[in-house]
């Protein structure tokens, strides 16, 4: 091969390379860094978290006061602007907290062991009474909340257990979970429920709630594309042409459908499932 081959062969690649770049798949897109699809942060207010669970709130209680009530961008939910005194410094500690329906700029807010069981308030869930509606729990003992913190959603105190070391919750996907009676929750609902019920009614509003979350709108089926554009594409009359399944180990641009699946196809015999997973959490109740 003469150096003009060589070069010639080069330029080749290169122009072939443009030319896949310039196909890439949606799927590969979203995966990469700084693309069109990773979201605008720079205006959201702050992450929502529980104080550093301290001495005071371990034995006591520390007070705040919430100062304003704030929209934040791409959430729900409002949030709370609370100032707490620190137990340890001469100074404030501003913290960020997840509205409970309810709340109001002027409220005091108690967070600890000894704290009063009110609306607002954050208690260990081993100091809540069964039967009681929470919210923004810790999944493990100073996480500072990890579940229940969208729009309208709560969970509710079954039971705790004799030594009161573990406490049984009802989440909001109906599923209990058991958690340790020192993991901290928002007495209440988080404000903002009912927010999916409002009617959409026309496209553009649709297209600004998604455009904050940066999110691929409007989603285009596979099957309506070019081969060259989606691996359900092309061919007469709409349909895949192979299976839907695909291995968890497919490469980017491939992995479309129904990844890993463990079954596939029309569930048959609901009523009798139904009453299979009835009994199946009857037997962990007991236990």
């Amino acid at each position: 091969m003469n150096k003009k081959e060589f070069f010639l062969f080069l330029f080749l690649i290169k122009l072939k390379s443009f030319f896949l770049n310039q196909w890439e798949r949606e799927s590969e897109r979203k995966g990469k860094a700084n693309s069109v699809f990773k979201s605008h942060q720079n205006q959201r207010v702050a992450n929502p978290l529980y104080r550093h669970l301290d001495y005071a709130e371990r034995h006591g209680y520390v007070r705040g006061v919430v100062k304003e009530v704030i929209h934040d961008p791409g959430r729900g939910a409002p949030l709370l602007k609370v100032i707490f005194n620190d137990p340890y410094k001469y100074q404030k500690q501003v913290v960020h907290l997840l509205a409970p329906e309810g709340s109001y700029s002027g409220q005091y807010i108690y967070a600890g062991s000894k704290a009063q069981l009110a609306t607002g308030n954050i208690l260990p869930i081993g100091e809540i009474p069964e039967g009681t509606v929470i919210c923004n729990i810790e999944e493990h003992p100073g996480d500072k909340g990890a579940i229940g913190r969208a729009t309208g959603c709560y969970a509710t105190i079954i039971g705790h257990s004799d030594d009161g070391s573990t406490t049984r919750v009802r989440l909001p996907s109906g599923t209990r979970k058991t958690l340790n009676s020192l993991c901290r929750a928002t007495v209440g609902i988080i404000a903002g429920g009912g927010r999916t019920e409002k009617p959409i009614l026309k496209a553009g509003r649709q297209y600004h709630k998604y455009r904050r979350l940066r999110k691929s709108w409007p989603v285009v089926r596979g099957v309506a594309m070019n081969p060259v554009d989606h691996p359900h594409g092309g061919g007469n009359q709409q349909h895949i042409g192979h299976p839907s399944t695909l291995s968890r180990f497919a490469p980017p641009g491939q992995k479309v459908g129904l990844v890993a699946a463990r079954r596939s196809g029309l569930l048959r015999g609901g009523a009798q499932l139904k009453e299979l997973d009835e009994d199946i959490n009857n037997a962990r109740n007991k236990k």
